[in-house]
């Protein structure tokens, strides 16, 4: 099949904010190739169509921390306005008001490749839980392999370290 966008330039777009995978109004704008401005005005004439679970603006916090994490989103630190978000639905929702030939073909790659994301962490989690049922009737057997599988599956835990210096009565 002849892809209008390859699979990995949508699947780096998607991002993780507010516990949802998301996508901003500009990697969308780009990908639709319009502009954000022409995109968020289609949006704000069909509003009703966008409830929050749907789409939401970032806060200032949440901006800075994309700027500080996604060096593709540099531009955004002097902004003066804050991106809006569009959930799984509020990019299907996007084909509704977006109504080019362009917008419809790229709308249905990005659906696929959020149904490609989920089908990848369903069977995650259907391993995972393959392991716990093995690891019940096993477990005396094989604990040293089972705790060395289940740390494999587990994210990793980013440890923080404090900035600065300690004083002695500090530690």
């Amino acid at each position: 099949m002849n892809q209008l966008i390859p699979v990995e330039r949508i699947e780096s777009k998607i991002l993780v904010i507010r516990e949802q995978k998301v996508m901003l109004d500009r990697d969308l704008a780009e990908l639709y190739g319009v502009g954000t401005k022409v995109l968020n005005q289609a949006v704000r004439r069909n509003i009703k169509r966008f409830p929050e679970d749907f789409m939401f603006k970032l806060t200032k916090e949440e901006r800075d921390e994309l700027v500080t994490i996604c060096d593709r989103l540099e531009r955004l630190k002097h902004s003066s306005s804050f991106p809006y978000a569009f959930t799984e639905q509020g990019v299907a929702m996007l084909s509704s008001v977006l109504n080019s030939e362009k917008a419809i073909l790229v709308n249905i790659q990005i659906m696929r490749t959020f149904t490609k994301i989920k089908k990848m962490l369903a069977s995650h989690e259907e391993l995972k839980k393959k392991v716990e049922d093995m690891e019940a009737r096993y477990e005396t057997q094989f604990k040293i392999v089972f705790d060395a599988i289940k740390a494999l599956l587990e994210p990793p835990v980013k440890k923080t370290k404090p900035i600065g210096f300690l004083r002695e009565n500090d530690e």
